[in-house]
């Protein structure tokens, strides 16, 4: 179970999250929405230890991970899992041995920098990247890729990982409607098969409706929703994502269905990666 209280981060006058309070149960899968700014990305980041809570605590199966420093610390982000929305693959490398790079905290930064992988590293990523339909591309430059690809291998990463929770932040926002169908597609599998417990950010609120038990939404670094999907109204949806009265639910919409009714698993081999780089809070 994963226990957040009162988790807090400002920078300077600025208060990203403000005083966040959840408690997700084992095996979860969870889609936090909001616009960019609300604090999404930032709570995940807190959760994961890459950025620091100004207050508040972060347990996970009793034990307090907000204050884990060295070893403990690198254990807890083995076993959390972070994806992100602009992939963090290395280019160069190939799609396997960026795979293999989930096991870094596993096996320390020197044996990783050599690729000194064990044969069972190298057997668990090409099984990640079977499950995800990429193995084809083991040997290829990772930059050789289509964004829907390197995001599939980033997920390989996170799963060799043997994480027990999966924070992915905007998975799918630069994505295509097909290959965003694909990426959510393989996150619901790991959280169903394996019982591990995901975590989403997400723009879209039809994507949430449609993969998540559970909905929080976050305006201005506050949690003010917090339900399932049928219980999220349109006023409420309108209060999350500050729209007026014209709110159509349709304008956050990633058109998945549409889209893979009218294409094919394998049409996002030519998609170009995407190149720029979006920050949210």
């Amino acid at each position: 179970m994963l226990e957040i209280r009162t988790l807090t981060k400002k920078f300077a006058d600025m208060t990203a999250v403000d005083s966040v309070s959840l408690t997700i149960p084992e095996g979860s899968m969870v889609g936090i929405i909001g616009r960019s700014g609300a604090g999404k990305s930032t709570l995940l980041r807190m959760v994961n230890r890459l950025a620091e809570p100004t207050k508040g605590t972060i347990r996970f199966h009793g034990q307090e991970v907000s204050s884990l420093k060295g070893a403990g610390l690198r254990q807890w982000q083995a076993s959390c899992a972070m994806i992100f929305q602009q992939f963090n693959l290395v280019p160069r490398l190939d799609v396997l041995t960026n795979v293999m790079l989930g096991r870094l905290n596993h096996i320390g930064t020197v044996r990783s920098v050599f690729k000194l992988f064990s044969d069972k590293d190298r057997m668990d990523g090409l099984l990640a990247l079977e499950r995800l339909g990429i193995e084809q591309t083991a040997l290829q430059p990772a930059g050789t890729l289509s964004g829907g690809q390197q995001q599939r291998v980033a997920i390989a990463r996170a799963l060799v990982q043997k994480p027990k929770l999966i924070l992915a932040d905007e998975p799918i926002a630069s994505l295509d409607p097909l290959n965003a169908k694909l990426v959510m597609d393989a996150l619901k599998r790991i959280n169903e098969e394996d019982g591990i417990t995901v975590v989403c950010n997400l723009h879209t609120l039809d994507t949430a409706r449609s993969y998540c038990e559970r909905i929080v939404g976050m305006s201005k670094g506050k949690v003010i929703f917090d339900g399932g999907p049928n219980d999220l109204t349109t006023d409420e949806a309108r209060e999350i994502y500050g729209a007026g009265d014209d709110f159509n639910e349709a304008a956050t919409s990633t058109s998945i269905s549409a889209a893979a009714s009218e294409k094919t698993p394998e049409a996002d081999i030519d998609e170009p990666a995407a190149s720029g780089k979006v920050v949210n809070l």
